[in-house]
C-alpha cells in the first residue's frame, strides 16, 4: 500500500504547525520549508481547515495554525480524511468487475491487512510525530520562542 502525496503532505503540514505551537504560519513558509508546491499546500490547508484540524486567519497578518492540540489529532483519522480511496484492490470498489470475487480468499486477506495497517496508525497522534521536536525544528528551520517546551 502506498499513501498519496496528499496524505503525506497533510501530515507534514500538521507536524510543521504543531512545532509552531499557537503561532500563525504562512502557506509560503510551509511550502518553502518542505520544498513542495505552494499550490499543493494551499489546497491541503483549505481541506484540513474544512475538516477542523486547522484554523486560518485572512489578511496581512493572517496565517494558519492547529485548531486542536497535537494530542487530539489522530493519525489514522487524518489518513482516512485525506486518502481519496482505501480500495486496495478492485473488489473493494463499487465498480468491481472481478469475476472471482464471490469465492476469492485474497479479498479477505487484503481487508485484514488494511485493517491492521489502520489499527497501527490509530494508535498514534500528531504529538507522537513531534517527539524529535528539536531536530525537526532544525531541519525545517522553524524558530519558536517556546520550542524548548515541546522537547
Amino acid at each position: 500500500m502506498k499513501l498519496t502525496n496528499y496524505s503525506d503532505y497533510a501530515l507534514r503540514i500538521l507536524i510543521y504547525l504543531g512545532l509552531r505551537k499557537d503561532k500563525l504560519s504562512t502557506i509560503s513558509e510551509i511550502a518553502e520549508s518542505y520544498r513542495i508546491s505552494r499550490n499543493h499546500v494551499v489546497k491541503i490547508v483549505h481541506h484540513l481547515g474544512q475538516l477542523g484540524y486547522l484554523e486560518t486567519t485572512r489578511g496581512k497578518h493572517g496565517g494558519v495554525r492547529l485548531a486542536r492540540t497535537p494530542e487530539m489529532i489522530n493519525i489514522g483519522k487524518v489518513i482516512r480524511h485525506t486518502e481519496a480511496s482505501m480500495d486496495l484492490v478492485e473488489c473493494f470498489s463499487e465498480q468491481n468487475a472481478c469475476i472471482i470475487c464471490d469465492s476469492c480468499v485474497l479479498r479477505s486477506i487484503i481487508a485484514e491487512a488494511l485493517a491492521a495497517f489502520m489499527e497501527v496508525l490509530d494508535r498514534y497522534t500528531l504529538a507522537d510525530l513531534m517527539v524529535p521536536g528539536h531536530q525537526l525544528r532544525k531541519q525545517l528551520q522553524v524558530t519558536d520562542a517556546y520550542s524548548h517546551l515541546i522537547d
